[in-house]
């Protein structure tokens, strides 16, 4: 295991704080550390901004849960959009992965996350009830779960299915050109916009 310390308690401190990021370890740290050192000032300059901005000036958009500089984001202020067809997705990567496949025209809701128990995420826990209100606004006719073919995905399409199915709207899921067990992010793009167009009406049982 790579424990090594440094003189320079700067240097460890950026180390560590790089560490804490997903998928980098001590060795990558350091080698992003001493990058960063060799780099002219404006440099490190513009990536602190960077993160800074990220963090203070991006929001969640007030109506689908995506991530946006403003307060509503550009899918739900396009009005070329489709309102009448909202894709339930678990996370903002999974939004990402469907608008990159050129497929879709339709409006999208975060959940923030799939109940998974074993986690202690239950439903009041996700953007559900917030899915709810804009189907009760009247405008949907379509709900698409486009949540990923694992277990606790199944589980939060029954459940989602069992919270809006008295609204008389449409409910469908991806084809199964996603397998069983997949994550949507991880999906091709062709896969994933074949799955979408080619949706069946979710059957519960």
């Amino acid at each position: 295991m790579f424990e090594s310390r440094y003189d320079s308690v700067l240097l460890q401190r950026a180390v560590d704080a790089f560490s804490r990021l997903p998928g980098i370890g001590p060795k990558s740290a350091l080698r992003m550390a001493l990058y960063l050192l060799r780099q002219p000032a404006p440099e490190s300059e513009h990536l602190a901004e960077s993160i800074r901005n990220l963090r203070d000036k991006v929001v969640y958009c007030s109506e689908c849960r995506m991530i946006s500089d403003a307060p509503v984001c550009p899918v739900c202020s396009d009005p070329n959009r489709d309102r009448r067809v909202i894709c339930v997705v678990e996370n903002v990567r999974d939004v990402m992965s469907i608008e990159h496949t050129g497929r879709y025209r339709g409006l999208y809701h975060v959940l923030g996350g799939i109940i998974s128990p074993i986690d202690g995420i239950g439903p009041s826990d996700l953007a559900i009830d917030q899915l709810v209100e804009r189907i009760e606004q009247g405008e949907a006719r379509e709900v698409i779960l486009a949540l990923s073919t694992t277990m606790e995905g199944e589980t939060t399409c029954y459940y989602l299915y069992k919270r809006i199915n008295s609204y008389g709207i449409k409910i469908s899921t991806i084809a199964r050109g996603v397998g069983f067990g997949d994550q949507l992010e991880y999906t091709d793009e062709l896969t994933l916009g074949r799955s979408i167009e080619n949706r069946q009406p979710f059957n519960p049982s």
